[in-house]
């Protein structure tokens, strides 16, 4: 199916990806400059907790280059091969992200561990390794809430991803500055210490952004609110009896949802289909995150239906009912039959012509009784239908 608005759709696309690119190299250069200078300072001071968050800072960069990549793959358009679009590979991008932070902070924590146990602490840091960790706090928490805006914007869990990472970089420049200041004031430990704790830190973020990317690759369905909120939309849509089976899933930043609305049985198909594109219509109006949604149309419940029994279809039965009521004079005049499948059986409804109930020595009631007996009995005859309702036009 197509969007409401194919043009807007795509445009709004084409701003996400390139506002996520800028963000994103914006933060890369940030990250490289940060990186280098925390290694090298960190060494040429002594601090190790400096030298973990320059680590910290590099992978940053890292996860920059994987999401530049997951960006462009995820905004291409739905091919043969992608038919729901390539949205997922976002969220396998946030997935290797979450898993390069766990790695980084097991890295981390374990260099640290083995200096305290070891003994093997280093020298005293220095005055611009705090001048330097300063530097990455101010600048890691701009780029964090920059990069927030974004995501908000556009409900990039990716870019989310990559903002958090930023934050986490600025909240463990800020447990570098405690230790270097503990070090430098004659608690050498503390260097250490403070880099373990921006590993466990680390370590935190990691498996949060792997846990939520798992769940949707998985596909767990939207939060109860959200659910709440595209269940509101259907049925304020006029035409729309009820709904059941809602299932709601996630792809990158977006949603997909697929359900099924019982309607009026005796509706044209053409008025169903038009109550099922104005459902649809209405919940990605009205969902921000919902792309797309599958609209299946019930004339009753069938997840109450404890057995589907397999009925004939037009054709079969057709050729069942013309022997079967070919002694009615009446049957020569049939105009059109419609079909009604609802529990199980099939309710028949015959348009005949008013003309035929021009008879002289009948009233109109008594013939349209009489015919209407002959049909029954033909009903009756036929173990799936239900009944045969005739109608005068």
């Amino acid at each position: 199916m197509s969007q409401p608005n194919n043009n807007s759709y795509q445009s709004q696309r084409s701003e996400r990806l390139r506002e996520t690119t800028r963000i994103t190299l914006i933060g890369a250069v940030i990250d490289a400059l940060l990186g280098f200078f925390k290694i090298v300072v960190g060494y040429a001071s002594f601090s190790q907790a400096l030298i973990a968050d320059g680590i910290h800072s590099l992978s940053d960069l890292a996860t920059d280059v994987i999401v530049l990549y997951a960006s462009k793959h995820a905004h291409q358009e739905a091919d043969d091969n992608h038919p729901y679009g390539h949205g997922r590979f976002e969220t396998v991008a946030t997935v290797v992200l979450g898993v390069a932070l766990i790695a980084v902070a097991l890295g981390i924590a374990y260099d640290a561990v083995f200096r305290l146990l070891h003994n093997e602490l280093p020298g005293t840091p220095g005055f611009w390794a705090l001048v330097v960790a300063f530097i990455s706090v101010i600048s890691k928490e701009a780029i964090y809430r920059y990069t927030m805006v974004v995501a908000e914007k556009y409900n990039s869990n990716l870019l989310r991803a990559n903002a958090w990472h930023s934050r986490s970089d600025a909240i463990s420049s800020i447990i570098v500055i405690i230790g270097i200041a503990g070090s430098m004031f004659g608690f050498g430990y503390l260097d250490s210490i403070a880099a373990i704790a921006v590993a466990l830190m680390i370590a935190k973020i990691g498996w949060d952004l792997l846990s939520e990317s798992m769940q949707e690759l998985v596909d767990t369905s939207l939060e109860p609110e959200r659910v709440a909120a595209i269940r509101q939309a259907i049925l304020n849509v006029d035409g729309v009896d009820t709904l059941h089976i809602l299932r709601t899933r996630r792809m990158g930043g977006e949603a997909l949802v697929d359900v099924h609305i019982q309607v009026n049985p005796t509706l044209s198909v053409s008025e169903g289909h038009y109550i099922s594109e104005s459902v649809r219509t209405a919940i990605i109006r009205q969902i921000d995150e919902v792309s797309d949604v599958m609209v299946h149309i019930d004339p009753e419940d069938d997840e109450a239906l404890t057995e589907h029994v397999p009925l004939p279809l037009r054709h079969q039965l057709i050729s069942k009912l013309e022997p079967a009521w070919a002694h009615i004079e009446a049957s020569q005049e049939i105009l059109n039959i419609n079909l009604h499948y609802l529990n199980n059986k099939i309710e028949i409804e015959v348009i005949l012509p008013v003309l035929i109930l021009e008879h002289p020595s009948q009233t109109i009631l008594e013939q349209k009784h009489q015919i209407a007996e002959q049909f029954k009995l033909v009903a009756d005859s036929l173990d799936e239908v239900e009944s045969i309702k005739l109608l005068f036009q």
